[in-house]
């Protein structure tokens, strides 16, 4: 993939304006909107649901790339889908077995939406390896799911080869926690395609330049 593709994280953005700020990022050159949706439970931090989707999807045409941080999200595919996601990704480890993830999987599928599964921290590449090929992409956390503004762990930056050696040429590998203009050109030189990033984008006073910072860091090792 040539371009990397920029998703950021509204769980920064100033929510009293957030259709102000979804449109502000599209105009900086951002493809797609991440959406961080967490129960409390799998996390420990509650965010947004269903209704906050479906009101963006009613206000921006963008591509939705819904995180679902939740237990049992083979439950909540159904709503999400029909909200407006376009991309639903699940973690890995919230599923009890090979079986729950390949029926998640298919549910989403069920829904013509494209499917993610995200692995935390202490979760080793290896445990991914089997899905990559049932699956569109691979989110690789690089800080502890739960709260933005987190500091990049840079060992798990180095699961992004790992995967890409074992995947087919489509995946998109998409990291998230602690991206800023350095640790973008980290990632995307291990071999990254996307990057979530909340606080380097939201919490600057220059989107454009942010943004214009993380799709000029590719690099090649």
């Amino acid at each position: 993939m040539e371009k990397v593709i920029i998703s950021p994280s509204i769980l920064s953005a100033d929510f009293m304006n957030l259709e102000s700020e979804i449109q502000e990022v599209r105009k900086a050159g951002a493809e797609w909107l991440h959406i961080d949706v967490m129960d409390g439970h799998f996390v420990p931090n509650i965010t947004i649901g269903v209704p906050v989707v479906k009101s963006i999807r009613q206000k921006s045409d963008m591509f939705l790339d819904t995180h679902l941080m939740i237990e049992n999200p083979i439950g909540y595919i159904e709503p999400f889908a029909n909200a407006g996601s376009d991309l639903i990704t699940f973690h890995l480890e919230v599923c009890k077995n090979k079986s729950e993830v390949l029926d998640t999987i298919s549910e989403i599928r069920k829904f013509g939406k494209k499917v993610g599964i995200s692995i935390k921290p202490n979760t080793e590449a290896k445990e991914i390896f089997p899905y990559l090929n049932d699956i569109d992409l691979c989110l690789v956390m690089t800080v502890e799911p739960g709260f933005g503004g987190q500091e990049f762990m840079h060992d798990c930056a180095m699961k992004i080869p790992e995967i890409k050696k074992n995947s087919n040429s489509n995946l998109i590998i998409q990291v998230d926690g602690g991206i800023n203009n350095l640790t973008a050109k980290i990632c995307t030189a291990l071999g990254a395609d996307s990057l979530v990033a909340g606080s380097y984008i939201y919490h600057s006073n220059n989107y454009s330049l942010m943004i214009e910072n993380l799709l000029n860091n590719r690099r090649e090792l």
